[in-house]
């Protein structure tokens, strides 16, 4: 099921600014959340490497400094942080006096690297953890590097001073981690609600963004909705249009341009039907009722039926050209292509017309050179031929020419027809193709040409993947030319 224009832009927009959200959001709690859990850790690690520091061994014995002990962070019972120092041997010698019986997880890495993971303590609280193994300080080697002043010898970078004994000791240091989740969670729900009054104020201002960016499209179609088979003068006016909709609005001026003139040609053509088939019938009646005002020989009764014979073949003759207009805009029409000889079917289409020319003493000279073929349909090429010629014979003056030429034109073949004797304006040549046109417009000659001939040309040579044209020369020369493929 289609949707409409409007639910596909908001869909889009709002699908859009929730990806976008989504990410922006992810790229903000990863970023805010690893700071804060590396702060977290950073003072942890702190922490631990100041308790290795106060580490001491005397002999056998391992002291820890009281005032480390002593340290805040070991006395918050709300949010305890604790440590456990094993021996060697992994032998509880130090533990943080709220850890009470409990032992933290032992963590081990390489000499004086830190080791930092994530647990629980014993209430099921997340913690951070940091483990260290070094090598405590020696009692007997601190107090040679006292020097005469009593200064103590802490400036030697006790980092890079070799171990005495070789004895490494594993620390790890614990603290709870509570108000970091809370914070993370507290930063979760931010982005959540954030975003979702984002988006909801989205939608909202897209939604009237999209309303008023298809207004325009609102008033086009409610100025179709009022444009009716007798108003296609009617022109789609909207004003303060986008760029992109001008388009589309000249492009429907443009349609109703057409669709008015189709009209207009379909309400003359049924005019010019009518007036074509109400002559000649006017003439057969009003012959058959002089016939009949009186008793008359065979001779006379044979001419008139002879006359309304003539007038019926004329009559059969544009009935024919109609059905054959029809069936090509119906495109019902087969076709059946072969080689052809232009020149022999030029002399056979003009046989019929030879004795018309001769009482006009019009002269026909048949210029296309025997080689010269093409491929088409024969029959409806003869179609197109005898109708040109036909016209070329009725309104060539008398004592003229009619000439046949034909050229190839690169992968075509171009026919051209041409006679003496044209009366017509450069305006009215390029009339000569519509259907019914005729130059006498009082259409005095009713009955005997009806205008459909050069129109059927037009559309059977079109049919036949060729085109046909029409021109006029200085001295009154008129010439058809006919494009067909070679």
């Amino acid at each position: 099921m289609s949707r409409s224009l409007r639910t596909r832009l908001l869909t889009g927009i709002i699908g859009g600014m929730i990806l976008l959200l989504t990410v922006f959001s992810l790229l903000i709690y990863v970023v805010i959340s690893n700071a804060l859990v590396k702060q977290f850790d950073a003072s942890l690690a702190s922490i631990a490497r100041i308790l290795a520091a106060s580490v001491e061994l005397d002999g056998n014995e391992v002291e820890l400094e009281f005032e480390v002990q002593q340290m805040s962070e070991f006395q918050n019972t709300e949010h305890p942080t604790h440590y456990q120092l094993w021996g060697p041997d992994g032998t509880v010698l130090a533990k943080s006096p709220l850890l009470g019986t409990d032992d933290l997880l032992r963590l081990e890495g390489s000499l004086n690297e830190l080791v930092i993971g994530a647990s629980r303590d014993k209430n099921s609280q997340p913690q951070r953890t940091v483990g260290l193994k070094f090598v405590p300080r020696n009692a007997d080697s601190h107090d040679e590097d006292k020097d005469e002043d009593g200064n103590d010898g802490d400036e030697v970078d006790e980092d890079n001073r070799p171990p005495i004994n070789g004895q490494e000791f594993t620390l790890v240091a614990a603290r709870n981690a509570s108000d970091l989740h809370g914070q993370l969670r507290f930063l979760r729900w931010l982005l959540l609600i954030a975003s979702a009054a984002v988006i909801a104020l989205s939608f909202l201002t897209s939604a009237i963004v999209v309303r008023q960016g298809l207004r325009p499209l609102n008033s086009i179609a409610a100025e179709i909705a009022t444009i009716r088979e007798d108003s296609l003068t009617t022109r789609i006016t909207a004003e303060n249009v986008p760029t992109e909709v001008v388009q589309i609005k000249n492009r429907l001026n443009e349609f109703l341009s057409r669709l008015q003139a189709s009209f207009n040609r379909e309400r003359r053509f049924n005019a010019d039907v009518a007036h074509e088939l109400r002559t000649p019938l006017a003439g057969i009646r009003s012959t058959i009722e002089v016939t009949l005002t009186r008793a008359r020989n065979n001779d006379e009764y044979k001419r008139v039926l002879s006359d309304c014979h003539a007038i019926v073949e004329n009559m059969q003759t544009m009935v024919n050209n109609l059905l054959m207009l029809a069936r090509l805009d119906a495109q019902q029409i087969s076709f059946h292509a072969e080689q052809i000889q232009l020149a022999e079917l030029v002399n056979s289409c003009w046989r019929p017309f030879s004795d018309k020319a001769l009482e006009s003493q019009i002269t026909f000279d048949n210029g296309i050179e025997p080689e010269i073929t093409c491929e088409s349909d024969r029959q409806n090429l003869s179609i197109v031929l005898s109708n040109v010629l036909d016209n070329a014979v009725e309104y060539a003056d008398e004592g003229g020419q009619i000439r046949t030429t034909a050229r190839r034109i690169d992968d075509s073949v171009e026919i051209a027809i041409s006679n003496t004797g044209c009366q017509l304006t450069t305006e009215q040549v390029s009339q000569v193709f519509d259907c019914f046109w005729r130059r006498d417009l009082s259409r005095s000659d009713t009955g005997t040409h009806c205008g459909l001939g050069l129109a059927l040309v037009q559309k059977l040579i079109r049919a036949l993947g060729g085109n046909a044209t029409a021109e006029l020369k200085p001295g009154g020369i008129f010439i058809v030319r006919l494009i067909l493929s070679a």
